[in-house]
Formats: C-alpha cells, structure tokens, sequence
C-alpha cells in the first residue's frame, strides 16, 4: 500500500488516523487480521517505524495515543506474548540491517502475528559465549548450506521464521566470520525437539539444521559481519524483556501484593516489611522503564538494556520467593507436571508455585546475569574487561 505521511504529525493528528481507522475497518464487524493489516498500512503499527512499514516516523513515546484510542474502541491487538520475539528482536534488526525487499517482505506478517518468529543463537557449546557458535554456513552459489544444532530456542514449535546465527569462516577469530540469516522453519533439514523445563512444560526447543539449504537473499547484513547484526538483537532483546512497559503495581509485584491483600490471615511484620521494600523496586524498576523507552526514541539500545534485564531477573526471583514463603505450605504446592507446549508464558494467570519454578530462568534468558554484570561493568562503569586469551585466535584453533 503506497503511504505518505502527513505534513504534522502530533497526538492530535494520531487520534485523527485512528479515527479513520475504526470508522472505515470497525472491530464490531471487521476481521482481526483484516483490522490488523489496516492498521499496519495506515501507519499506526509502530509508529515509529518509517512509513510504508508500519509506522510514520515519529517519535516511540506517541504510541500509547495510538494504543488507547484503538484500545477504547474494542480493537484486536496482535497478540504480542505469542510473538514477542517477532515484535522484540526479529523486527528490530531487520530495519536496521535489511534490504528493503527483505523489509517489505517481513514486517507486515510479523506484526499482524501471521507468521511468528523464533531465535536461533545459542548452542549446547555456545551459550554464555556466544560468540563461540560453530553452526556453520558454507556458501553453494547462490545458497548457503547450514549444518549444526541450536538450543534454548523459545517458540520454535510455532515458528515459520527464525532469526540464525552461524559460522561462516572458521579461519579467523570468533568474534568474526559470523553470518546471520533469516531462514525458513519448514525447509528441508530443520528438526524442532521439544526440551522439558522444571515447571513440566516444554516453551523450549532444541533446534537440529542438517543441510539445510538457505538463498542468500536471506543472508541479514554482510557476510562476515553477524556478529555486529547479533549485537543488536541482544540488545533489543533485553531491552523487549526487561524493559516492557508495565502499569504501576503491574507484572509480578501485583501478584504477590494481590496475595498479600487475599490473606490477611498470614501477614507478618516480616513478610510486609519486605513487600514493601520490593514493591519500591518494582516502582523504581518501571520508572527507569520508561526512561530507557524514551531513549530508544533516539537509536538502537546500548548496554542499558542489559541493566533492565539483569535487575527484572532479580526482582522476579526474589517477588516470587516471597509470595511461596508467603503462603507456607499452599505456596509449596505444584501438580501441574503435563508435558505442554505452550503458546505463550503465562506467568499471573497461573499459581505461586509455577511463578516460583519458571522465574528460576529469568537470569539465564536473554544473557545470564553473570554476562550482563561483566557488559555493565564494562560498558557502562568503565572497568577493566576480562582477559581474553582467545581474542585473536581463528575459531577453529580454539579447544572444544
């Protein structure tokens, strides 16, 4: 759809737009998917994004006009828990490094929740160390034929895209000779597994590439340059799991201060005290939210995410533990053990048992929090880096 974006565009302006949305596509007798794409044509998806993508180049912050004026009006959303990782990271970095073919192909089924995306980065031998990654692509003319096994891959049961980093050049240092692709989940040679978490359920996936052969129209950035293109969607990613927008008491503070309120019967000066002192976190943690939403306004996220992430890990752990200390032994409880594959994770729509076991992988998800305090230490305190010895040795001379 050809889109030009108006001369001024404020709130005002963007209630308008919305406006005109719901009186030519009204969610009463409209199709989601048909609203949906209406709405990303019209401009109002992202509306930071440039135009003809699904927004209309203006800044990030203005999206919540959007939002609650379609939201008051009963409109669909996308569904954004199934394809956060689409929304969060793949979208992201496809502006960023890709061609505007591979734009235009991508971004409307992404957003419209048609086709939803998966990760595949991590391997049984490159997890922390990413950068240590030996999936490797090997060029075929116009193709690359990839081969190797990934894992910890959310979603992939669902997916019928993944966002793929591999080794392409295992002469020089790891850090270099990295390639990144999109690649199709359906292809020929891809194996999706299933991967049984502590809570029973299996969200997870290792992921088997045999072979599978990949045009190099899919091929995201440079050859050679996947690592710079990773970079930038780790930092999306932290920055999509730490720093979500929340409501004040949102996410799992409500949920254990929603207990709190349930039991008066088992409050103790203890217990309060320490909700108290949490809940002051939480505030303090979806303040520092916003701020760093409103930054992004002006860029790619820089090690900040990296922040948010490593402090939302913490303070879901330690809510979580709360609450199942909280309530004795009923917090103990857990007989939900079925072998699922969850579409979403639904964290406040389940009991204080399944908080407590899922949260157990906030600080492993998106960069452990070990990583995440050597980034900040580094990035962003200043302080002297980790030695290195394997800096300048090609990948291949590394122990495995």
């Amino acid at each position: 759809m050809t889109q030009t974006r108006p001369a001024a565009v404020d709130a005002e302006e963007l209630r308008r737009l919305a406006g005109e949305l719901l009186a030519a596509h009204d969610p009463a007798t409209t199709e989601p998917l048909e609203f949906l794409r209406a709405r990303f044509d019209a401009g109002l998806a992202w509306v930071h994004f440039p135009v003809g993508l699904g927004g209309l180049g203006v800044p990030r912050e203005l999206q919540s006009v959007v939002d609650i004026e379609l939201a008051a009006a009963g409109a669909p959303d996308n569904d954004p828990r199934r394809i956060g990782i689409g929304l969060g990271m793949a979208a992201p970095t496809i502006l960023a490094f890709g061609t505007e073919e591979q734009k235009q192909r991508f971004l409307r089924p992404l957003w419209t929740g048609e086709e939803v995306w998966c990760q595949l980065f991590s391997e049984p031998g490159a997890g922390s160390d990413l950068a240590s990654a030996g999936t490797r692509a090997v060029r075929d003319g116009d193709d690359w034929i990839v081969t190797g096994q990934k894992v910890w891959t959310s979603g992939a049961h669902l997916a019928q895209w993944a966002i793929l980093l591999t080794r392409s050049d295992p002469d020089v240092p790891k850090h270099l000779g990295m390639t990144y692709f999109l690649v199709d989940m359906t292809a020929p040679g891809v194996e999706v597994r299933p991967l049984r978490q502590i809570t029973g359920e299996a969200e997870f996936n290792e992921v088997f590439l045999t072979e599978v052969r990949i045009p190099d129209s899919l091929r995201l950035g440079a050859v050679g340059d996947g690592w710079r293109v990773a970079q930038a969607t780790l930092m999306n990613e932290r920055v999509a799991i730490g720093g979500r927008p929340v409501p004040r008491e949102g996410g799992m503070i409500g949920s254990v201060a929603g207990t709190w309120r349930d039991h008066p019967e088992l409050r103790t000066a203890g217990t309060h005290d320490r909700l108290l002192e949490l809940w002051v976190q939480a505030e303090a943690l979806r303040l520092a939210g916003m701020r760093l939403r409103q930054q992004l306004a002006a860029g790619t996220p820089g090690p900040e995410g990296s922040a948010m992430k490593l402090t939302f890990a913490r303070l879901q752990q330690q809510l979580s533990g709360l609450e199942v200390t909280f309530l004795g032994e009923e917090g103990l409880r857990y007989d939900d053990w079925t072998l699922r594959r969850p579409e979403t994770i639904d964290f406040y729509g389940r009991d204080a048992g399944y908080r407590y076991l899922r949260a157990k992988g906030n600080s492993i998800e998106g960069g452990t929090s070990e990583i995440l305090r050597n980034i900040i230490s580094e990035r962003v305190l200043g302080l002297p880096s980790e030695p290195r010895v394997d800096k300048d040795v090609p990948w291949k001379d590394l122990p495995r």
